[in-house]
């Protein structure tokens, strides 16, 4: 049983990042395609589309996977039958609703987000109908969140895991196509490319629909709640049921929401905020850089630090309710500081190597801006993979209503300091209020953790110390290879020149960090075990 929890959980991470790296990779060409001003109209319809998707779905079909295998642990299918044909409806209804709502306000949103009428040639008609075609999509992708919910109520990773791949490569080879062909071909516009664009997000929920559907067709026969119950029904009413749902929903809802209600914050308050203090001639050009082109760059790290953090959750959730402090604090512990040992490397060396690294994806799209953001953006990814992991914990020491607090308390300040900080420092002052933001939320949160849980922090502070430590030689090393390398390769030159410093780079930066951690013990004592199979016989002894 463990062995299939493992290798679904596997499944399912390894199709949850094949698409996070597609999401990334394809923005290379269609930056080099459309640029900045295409960048602005693409972000100004992706980021109400999220927010209004996130409304509708308001994490039910995560929470009615977990009903089903509720239901189906004690053998009453029918009632785990009778919730997914209802979810069906719920998530139809609620998508047509988010669908139409975002259609009849697109011109509200377009204007709120553009701030005048037109800002370097982009009109708030140009914005509306950007809006309106990706609105579409709003009307397939939760009833197809909702299948996918119900086969991981089973255990079945593989449909979720395939069917989020499929969707992003129909989505991004219909927007790659499309955007060429209206541009270069029919000479269409840049508007009606990037219309296209937004479009492709319809396109691929439907090939995710299809892959969906032959797996059904294959595996109903065999799924539990298709079956007659091994116990008597307990006849819920559908009143009742939908209560149990969002109990399970409302809180993760509001966690999983984080970074697109930051993002949402900035699409409605950045180019105002930047008029206003009399920068309109650059908003558009550092409002895509800022919102879609570095942000891509930046979940990087904080998707790889998540990865080893969160497997750690549901121990943490196991150790709570036995009331094993001492096994909770530890695995507490083992989870923060692994997030410090991957992530701080990470986030350091993206920020010193911020050329190259911009070159490398969207050479000649603003390097000079884009250096700059994703060299103060980087830093902050530490921020969002604590808050998710701080999130998790308190979720998984039954405090979820801590965790939105926790955000509650963030987005104010968000919310509180963001027009003054553009204002103030255009694209930087942005991220300087997004940092602020979780910074708050994390101080709340951990001490939280520390209230319901006794969890002290003086270990984790006592190795994060000497984690910056490290950092700050590794950063030095990385800053002098730089220099060095750019006697003989210009990375502005193009992205080869760019991959050969940046590769160099992270290789004897890297390789310095990993040493120092070595000689320090700091692997064998943060990783235990895990790492004595790749360690010297004497040296994992002692």
């Amino acid at each position: 049983m463990s062995n299939n929890l493992l290798r679904g959980t596997f499944v399912l991470t390894l199709g949850t990042y094949l698409s996070r790296i597609l999401g990334m990779i394809y923005l290379i060409p269609f930056a080099a395609m459309v640029g900045t001003d295409g960048g602005t109209l693409f972000q100004t319809g992706y980021a109400q589309y999220t927010i209004f998707l996130s409304i509708a779905t308001a994490g039910f079909p995560a929470a009615v996977s977990k009903f089903v295998s509720k239901y189906n642990a004690i053998g009453d299918y029918k009632t785990s039958r009778k919730m997914f044909k209802a979810g069906i409806m719920v998530m139809f209804v609620t998508g047509l609703i988010a669908f139409i709502l975002l259609y009849v306000l697109a011109p509200t949103l377009a204007h709120s987000a553009l701030a005048e009428k037109e800002i370097s040639n982009i009109t708030v008609d140009d914005a509306v109908l950007v809006i309106r075609m990706v609105s579409l999509a709003l009307i397939v992708v939760p009833l197809m969140s909702l299948i996918r919910g119900f086969f991981q109520g089973h255990g079945s990773m593989g449909p979720t895991a395939v069917s989020q791949v499929i969707e992003q490569l129909v989505r991004i080879v219909f927007l790659l196509v499309a955007t060429y062909i209206v541009l270069n071909v029919f000479n269409g516009g840049l508007v009606l490319a990037v219309g296209y664009a937004t479009f492709a997000a319809f396109v691929g929920a439907i090939g995710g629909l299809l892959i969906l559907f032959v797996y059904w067709v294959k595996r109903k026969h065999t799924l539990l709640a298709m079956q007659e119950n091994r116990v008597a029904s307990r006849n819920i009413p559908l009143g009742k049921m939908f209560r149990e749902v969002f109990t399970y929903a409302g809180p993760f809802v509001f966690v999983g929401l984080a970074i697109p209600i930051y993002n949402y914050i900035d699409t409605n308050t950045f180019n105002r905020a930047m008029i206003d203090a009399g920068y309109k001639d650059i908003t558009v050009e550092m409002f895509s850089v800022l919102l879609l082109y570095v942000p891509k760059l930046v979940m990087i790290p904080v998707s790889l630090a998540t990865a080893f953090g969160l497997t750690l959750i549901p121990s943490v959730t196991e150790s709570f309710t036995k009331n094993n402090r001492e096994l909770l604090h530890k695995q507490i512990d083992q989870t923060l500081q692994i997030i410090m040992l991957v992530t701080l490397p990470a986030v350091i060396g993206l920020s010193v190597l911020a050329g190259p690294a911009y070159s490398i994806f969207y050479h000649g799209v603003s390097e000079e801006i884009g250096k700059e953001i994703l060299m103060w953006y980087s830093p902050v990814a530490l921020l969002f993979s604590l808050f998710t992991v701080n999130a998790a914990i308190l979720q998984g020491i039954n405090k979820q209503k801590l965790a939105v607090i926790s955000l509650v308390l963030g987005i104010i300040v968000k919310l509180a300091l963001n027009s003054t900080l553009i204002q103030m420092y255009q694209g930087v002052g942005s991220i300087l209020a997004t940092a602020a933001g979780y910074l708050l939320s994390l101080i709340y949160g951990f001490a939280m953790i520390k209230k319901h849980t006794g969890y002290s922090f003086k270990l984790l502070i006592k190795r994060s110390v000497l984690m910056v430590m490290m950092c700050i030689f590794m950063g030095l090393v990385l800053s002098v290879v730089q220099s060095i390398l750019a006697i003989f390769v210009q990375y502005q030159d193009g992205l080869v020149q760019s991959a050969i410093v940046a590769g160099i780079a992270i290789v004897i930066g890297g390789a310095s960090y990993l040493y120092l951690a070595y000689r320090t013990h700091l692997l064998e004592k943060v990783l235990g075990n895990r790492l004595n199979r790749f360690l010297p016989k004497s040296r994992a002894k002692g």
